[in-house]
Parts: C-alpha cells; structure tokens; sequence
C-alpha cells in the first residue's frame, strides 16, 4: 500500500530524485521477491513428484527465480509488463502461505484455498494503482475474484504439490517377512512371481508436528486404477516419516504392464509415486 501511495506521487515526474526512487522500490520489489522464491524452491522440490502434472508448478517457481536471479532478464520481461509482476507477486504470496499455512496446523485443502484467496487480496494495492480506482471498489472486486481463484486452485489441486508434505522413505517389498527384514523387488517383476508372492508398498511421510492428514494408496496398471486402499492419518513431527503400507495379494486377470502405487492425500494431492514393470 505505501508504495502505491509512493509510485502515483512520483510516477511522471521529471525530477532525478524521484525517478530514482520509484527504481529503488522496483529492485526492493525485485529482491523480495526472488528471496521468497529461493526460500520455497526446496520445500516445493520436496513436495514434487516429477513425473506428475504436480512438476508443472515446481518449472514455473524454478523460471521465476531464474529470471528474477538476472537484473537485465528481470528488467527487460517484467518492467514493461506489470502484470508479468502481479505473476511474481501472487506465486510469492500463494506458495509463501501454502507452505506456512500447515505449520500452524491448518489441513493443506485448507491452507490451499486460503492462500489463493489472500493472494489475490494482497494484488489490491497494484489494482488501484494500475486502474485508479478507489479502495472500497478495488477491494470488493478483489474479494469476488478471490473466491473464484479459490476455488479453481482447489478444483485443480492435482497441479499443485502438497506442501509441506513429503516422501521421506519408500520401498515396494515382496510380501514376506516385517518391514525390518524387506526383501525390496526388482524394477521388472515377473507376472508368475507377482501372483504367487504378493507385494507390499511401504512409505514414510513427513508432515510437520501438529498436523494431521488423511492419505490413500492407488494402484494403477497403465493409469487405470485398480484398488484404492485407506490408510491410517499422518501425523506430523517425526523426521523420519510416518509409516505407512499397503498389502496386495489379489491382481486382476491382465497383470502384464507398468504398475505404479501413488501416494496421495484424502483431497487427492500426489505426495509421492512408487513405479513398477510387469514382464511375462
């Protein structure tokens, strides 16, 4: 707000003093915004599951620290496109949020939405600067929009990694012997011995102290789902993980194919994904 207040004074103006300040503020801008970035790029890679639609986010927070790293990338793209900086603004506070949000306790199907409605909230300033409109009206269209932008990132929350949680550890074991004596499988898994011996997914979540949350096992033979088990809720505060399993014992009459055991929340975020091959 104070540098919308800051910009419209000194906006135009022909004096050195003041165009030196309005650029102040945009490096300041500028700087904040990438240490946010760099911040969340760690727990967001955590989070992500590469080979998922999740990874998407993850490129896009990669490019904007990359461009925000280099001053004449930043000025060149940013400066003549303010809302290419209303971009930068909106991740900044969405995933700053997102990540915080479970820290104090706050289911992330939760924390998701209520990001998205704050970040959006938080570009009011940049609206009454950008259309002149006066506050009241600024804030009660923002607060409309907010609620659709909520609403669709829950809607497509399969997009988005599930900060703070994390795969800590997993392992896909035949099923013999306790989790203390695995006998891990190989990448590619004869159908004869899939039938006869039975798999085991194990995995460890990390999820941070006070939180609960509710996750599935999926099983899936070339994306098609074939047995979704529930598990026990997570809880958060271990730092080795939550341990978790499922057992398969029962495989359908086509087992030949790639297999995969997705890791996912009760509000359907990918957490993590166990990969597997079926041969003759």
């Amino acid at each position: 707000m104070l540098i919308v207040q800051v910009r419209r004074a000194l906006e135009g103006s022909e004096r050195r003093v003041a165009r030196l300040v309005v650029a102040g503020v945009d490096y300041t801008i500028q700087s904040l915004c990438h240490g946010i970035l760099l911040f969340l790029l760690p727990a967001y890679w955590a989070s992500t599951t590469l080979t998922s639609r999740n990874a998407v986010f993850f490129l896009v927070l990669f490019g904007l620290v990359l461009l925000a790293t280099f001053d004449p990338w930043y000025r060149a793209v940013v400066h003549p496109r303010p809302w290419v900086g209303g971009v930068f603004f909106f991740v900044c506070v969405f995933g700053a949020l997102d990540v915080a949000l479970p820290l104090v306790g706050v289911p992330p199907r939760w924390a998701l939405m209520v990001s998205a409605w704050l970040a959006v909230m938080a570009l009011v300033p940049a609206l009454c600067l950008k259309q002149r409109w006066p506050w009241r009206r600024s804030v009660g269209i923002s607060a409309l929009v907010a609620l659709v932008i909520a609403w669709v990132a829950y809607l497509e929350r399969a997009w988005l990694p599930p900060v703070p949680l994390s795969l800590a550890h997993h392992v896909l074991a035949w099923n013999v012997g306790a989790i203390d004596s695995l006998e891990p499988t190989p990448s590619a898994i004869k159908a004869g011995d899939l039938r006869q011996r039975g798999l085991v997914a194990y995995t460890s979540v990390y999820a941070p102290a006070g939180l609960e949350q509710g996750i599935r096992h999926v099983w899936r033979r070339d994306r098609e789902v074939v047995d979704v088990v529930s598990l026990s809720p997570v809880h958060g505060g271990r730092r080795e993980g939550f341990r978790t399993f499922s057992r398969k014992t029962a495989f359908p009459d086509v087992v030949i194919g790639r297999w995969s055991v997705d890791v996912v929340t009760d509000s359907e975020q990918l957490i993590g994904r166990l990969r597997f091959r079926v041969i003759p």
